[in-house]
């Protein structure tokens, strides 16, 4: 293995592995196949990068995406390696210098589409070339049962038995146990070595806030963070706009993304994000793979994701560097019952409950009141046996206030209403309002008329959602949400039972706590100068500046302050290429700033 640490030493500007990218690499350098689960930003792509540039031959991976796909070998071509893709968005003049340099041997990585890969003239032409192996990324996307699951995908399995004596890889950071076994069958992979390295990021911090004007909320967040760049997920294509719209109103660079936009227009903006010329993306899951940035800070979902696969994923975007990060949601009762919504519009009934066990479990993660990460990793099948300390129940325990009489006084102005309205106008009857709907059907005459005025709509939201994760309350989504009385009821409004609920949160709470996966001791006065510098290289290039080198990489620059090109050669991330290309000029920014 002595060769692997060699390159990953020359390519990447790392001493060593992590665990578990050596054993994988063996593996695949034995020509066996291999299965790989690591978490987002935990090096997966090493696994094969490596092997490829070692083995004969190309290696030919599989992405799901042409934006994801550029990322990654413009990135590799900065890195010294020889990395093509070869999709629909090359010209014929490009494509016809891709095959040709497919065909003389010069490409050690080449990516492609699942679609372009398996179209019989490309196979036919793999078939008469040296390969060093088959990757296949994102490989959830062949499953069934993932979360997203794209049915060009399967025919991959069809290669394994044409191509039986090139290793196959296949990679993804989300699967839980079915979809892992079906990724097995699927493939059709021999024997493959299995390595399930977790799925912890303990550098990112989970938060879960209860939603209320959530415009404002999100707003706030990225102004306290303004060199900070992240992403807003939201349910559809209008609210995108929509909040993308008002961020800009109030001062914040952001665009929208959605698969609504042309090409053109969505890669104008990955482009721009990817640069660090706007600081915030606001998007459709459409916006879920095509991202490599190493540096987004913080993912904010506006709205509940349809399960955990998916939230995980989308999380996944913050901190793939390694550096702290935050994984913000917003969440309300009302947003649950309009997942449900588009799920029940499907027409595979099996995936429809399939679908909704899952949107139930996304759901215990945003209710939980203990420690969301042991939640989280609990449905991947991973025990966590301590609190993280790094989510918000865990900094910060919910205060609890007892709610025995506010829960009898909603109870009952259910029961009062014959259980036929939701949420919003239980509460106006509560806080005493005059709404016309109020007025007409005479509920402004209910005992329990007004008695909660004191408390304002977000409480009562807060108390309501709570009641009805407490199995206190249900909701019909066939009648138009209205709240039904189940007989979990009977201790609070017969029996005399106190109840105590959680006070709501509706802002992340600043902590002073310690953040899990910064560098120690860099200068940050010096390590937003090298930002400027990494800035200005990378505009005069044309890439984007984390291609340059990353921010953990400057923080380590910052912390260390090399003096010379050995010095400078053993930061981690500063490797033989780019210690060419840019040492010299970070050294003289590091000496001037003494």
């Amino acid at each position: 293995m002595e060769a692997a640490r060699s390159a990953l030493r020359k390519y990447f500007g790392y001493e060593t592995f992590r665990t578990p990218q050596e054993q994988v690499i063996a593996a695949v350098m034995a020509g066996k196949d291999a299965f790989v689960l690591m978490p987002t930003g935990a090096g997966k792509s090493v696994c094969f990068q490596i092997p490829a540039v070692l083995r004969q031959g190309t290696a030919v991976v599989v992405s799901p995406l042409i934006s994801l796909m550029k990322d990654q070998v413009d990135g590799l071509k900065q890195n010294g390696m020889n990395a093509a893709c070869f999709n629909s968005s090359l010209s014929a003049a490009e494509s016809r210098d891709v095959l040709a340099q497919l065909d003389a041997g010069n490409i050690d990585l080449l990516y492609v589409s699942p679609e372009r890969l398996m179209m019989p003239e490309f196979e036919n032409r793999l078939s008469r070339l040296p390969l060093a192996l088959f990757a296949i990324d994102e490989a959830h996307c062949v499953s069934q049962w993932g979360h997203d699951f794209r049915p060009e995908y399967v025919q991959l399995g069809q290669l394994r038995s044409r191509f039986s004596d090139i290793p196959f890889i296949a990679l993804t950071a989300t699967a839980d146990q079915q979809t892992r076994d079906d990724i097995l069958v699927r493939l059709r992979l021999q024997h493959p070595a299995v390595f399930i390295s977790g799925f912890d990021r303990p550098n990112i911090r989970y938060t879960v806030v209860e939603k209320a004007r959530p415009h404002t909320q999100t707003e706030k967040y990225i102004k306290d963070r303004p060199r900070d760049s992240g992403i807003v997920y939201c349910m559809s294509r209008k609210r995108t706009e929509e909040v993308s719209q008002h961020l800009r109103n109030n001062g914040i660079s952001a665009q929208h993304y959605h698969a609504g936009l042309t090409n053109i227009e969505r890669g104008k903006v990955q482009d721009a994000y990817q640069k660090d010329e706007i600081q915030v993306v606001v998007a459709t899951v459409a916006f879920g793979m095509g991202i490599d940035k190493p540096n987004v800070r913080f993912v904010i979902h506006y709205d509940l994701p349809k399960n955990i696969e998916s939230y995980y994923q989308e999380t996944g975007r913050a901190g793939r560097d390694g550096l702290p990060s935050e994984a913000v949601m917003l969440y309300s009762a009302g947003d649950i019952m309009r997942v449900k919504k588009l799920i029940s519009m499907g027409e595979n009934k099996e995936q429809n409950r399939i679908e909704l066990k899952k949107l139930e479990s996304i759901v215990a993660f945003a209710e939980a009141y203990d420690c969301r990460r042991r939640v989280l990793l609990g449905y991947f099948g991973e025990a966590q046996p301590n609190d993280c300390g790094n989510c918000d129940t865990c900094l910060t325990a919910p205060e609890q206030f007892d709610a025995t009489e506010e829960a009898k006084a909603a109870l009952m102005t259910v029961y009062h209403t014959k259980q036929r309205f939701g949420i919003q106008h239980v509460i106006d009857i509560l806080r005493g309002s005059q709404s016309a709907r109020v007025i007409q059907f005479k509920h402004d005459v209910l005992e329990t008329y007004g008695v909660g005025k004191s408390r304002s709509t977000d409480e009562w939201q807060s108390i309501f959602r709570q009641l009805i994760s407490r199995g206190l309350l249900t909701q019909d989504s066939e009648n138009y949400n209205s709240l039904k009385l189940t007989p979990a009821t009977k201790p609070i409004l017969r029996e005399g039972a106190q109840l105590f609920l959680a006070k709501p949160r509706l802002k992340v709470e600043k902590t002073r706590k310690p953040r899990m996966g910064d560098v120690e001791g860099y200068d940050p006065d010096l390590f937003e100068a090298l930002r400027i510098l990494r800035r200005e290289i990378a505009a005069e290039e044309e890439v984007p500046p984390y291609v340059v080198f990353g921010d953990q990489t400057l923080m380590h620059m910052a912390a260390r302050k090399p003096k010379s090109r050995t010095e400078m050669l053993s930061v981690p991330g500063v490797a033989d290429r780019k210690m060419e290309r840019y040492g010299s000029r970070f050294l003289e920014a590091i000496s001037a700033a003494a």
